[in-house]
């Protein structure tokens, strides 16, 4: 069957105006334009498109997307296999949340007493299912699977306290490299102070803690633009990179 930009549209929910915008970036190719100059698209665009909307409902971005369909081995059967386990890690995440806000509304209500942990389990999920549809896959192989899933039990076995400490670990972490971009010199005290930070705030999600490891979690931030984003969108464009070098220099001194 075939379909104008219209009608494909009205079946996908997806606007004509995107559309035509992932045809100027080359993500969707109708398969043909009519002599009346329409975009005409048939049964692999429409299989095409749902590939994409499968993506981009796990946030994938539009580069990585067009990257991973045009792989000549790509697969469109294993890739499903892959979205529906990524979903149901997501519907994971979001019955933990809802399990936690039930629990919050019954402990206010006087039914349990929630301990401290409880109230936090939800979200510690929540995140770790973030890592894993996001970064999981090149973790594991750089890594391997019982590294990874021992700092995922240790992450979900934080206590409140613990998790708090994190967070705050990492929030003047962004600040100090936001700071450290106005003067990057690696031979300062801030330099150290931020190397310093990243180890501790590692360290509460990592079993053992090696200058090894720690090296190459730099290098993947830079070679990785998922990782790039993270601290670049936090702290500053160059954040990303001016990290790594701090890495790289005090796991050597």
């Amino acid at each position: 069957m075939e379909y104008t930009i219209k009608k494909i549209a009205e079946l996908s929910g997806v606007s004509p105006r995107t559309l035509r915008f992932y045809d100027e970036i080359g993500l969707l190719k109708p398969a043909k334009i009519n002599s009346s100059g329409y975009r005409i698209y048939g049964a692999k665009e429409i299989d095409r498109l749902q590939q994409i909307l499968f993506y981009r409902s796990l946030e994938f971005k539009l580069g990585q997307i067009q990257e991973l369909l045009n792989q000549p081995d790509f697969d469109q059967q294993q890739a499903l296999r892959n979205h529906q386990q990524l979903l149901l890690k997501k519907r994971a995440q979001i019955d933990a949340l809802l399990a936690t806000v039930q629990k919050t509304l019954t402990s206010y209500e006087g039914g349990i007493t929630m301990s401290d942990q409880e109230k936090f389990e939800g979200f510690k999920q929540q995140k770790i299912s973030e890592n894993e549809e996001q970064f999981g896959h090149e973790i594991r192989e750089k890594y391997g699977e019982k590294t990874v899933e021992k700092a995922n039990h240790k992450w979900a076995n934080m206590t409140e306290k613990q998790f708090q400490a994190m967070q705050a670990i990492e929030e003047q972490l962004f600040a100090d490299l936001t700071t450290y971009l106005t003067q990057p010199e690696l031979d300062q005290p801030l330099a150290k102070a931020i190397f310093d930070a990243h180890k501790e705030w590692l360290t509460f999600s990592w079993s053992t803690y090696t200058p090894q490891a720690h090296q190459g979690l730099g290098q993947m931030y830079v070679a990785d633009e998922r990782f790039t984003a993270y601290y670049d969108e936090h702290s500053g464009n160059g954040a990303t990179k001016a990290l790594n070098e701090i890495i790289q220099y005090y796991t050597n001194k």
